[in-house]
């Protein structure tokens, strides 16, 4: 069974990477195909980000302008299309972030603006508990420490990883649960 996903994997992977190369020569059909088996993807990965449907799709339709005019940078083989494609996706929606600007208020209302931030000791106990995670992860075995970081930090699927590590889907289900276990027991005995 894992040969067969892993083939499928593949035919994927070089299914995009063509599409992309075809893109890079101004073959609409292709990028028409590349929309069709990508959008999906990168609209979850837009909506994730910015909360917000209207701005994910302003993100979405953005990104693909960006590959359209990009994908002659695109280097098959060094690297995995679909990770290049959710690049471009997450940078344009970390751009249009930061765009955002709350209402500025007059320099003379500044006494009155409440500070958000993170208090002193908030800071140093979000640090502490930082720490202690590094820790633990860095008990777990290197694979499986990388997975747990691309599932929970990255937002990588399950399906993603199994591609990732060419292992089957229930094996990763497991790798997961069970790291997030020892994570839990490492955890509960670092010292407070």
């Amino acid at each position: 069974m894992p040969s067969i996903v892993a083939a499928g994997a593949a035919e994927t992977q070089d299914e995009l990477d063509g599409l992309i190369v075809r893109v890079a020569l101004a073959d609409r059909r292709a990028f028409d195909r590349l929309y069709a088996l990508t959008s999906g993807r990168l609209f979850a990965v837009a909506l994730r980000m910015m909360k917000n449907r209207s701005e994910a799709e302003d993100v979405l339709q953005d990104a693909y302008v960006r590959i359209w005019q990009r994908a002659s940078s695109f280097r098959p083989g060094e690297g995995r299309s679909m990770s290049w494609l959710i690049t471009i996706t997450r940078n344009l929606a970390i751009d249009r972030m930061r765009v955002r600007t709350a209402p500025v208020a007059p320099i003379e209302m500044a006494q009155d603006v409440p500070d958000d931030g993170p208090t002193p000791e908030s800071a140093l106990a979000q640090s502490e508990s930082r720490a202690k995670i590094d820790a633990c992860l860095e008990e777990l075995e290197a694979q499986r420490a990388e997975a747990v970081r691309a599932a929970y930090i990255e937002g990588w699927s399950y399906q993603e990883l199994a591609d990732r590590f060419d292992t089957p889907l229930n094996t990763i289900r497991t790798w997961l649960r069970r790291s997030l276990m020892r994570l839990r027991t490492c955890l509960e005995q670092a010292p407070k």
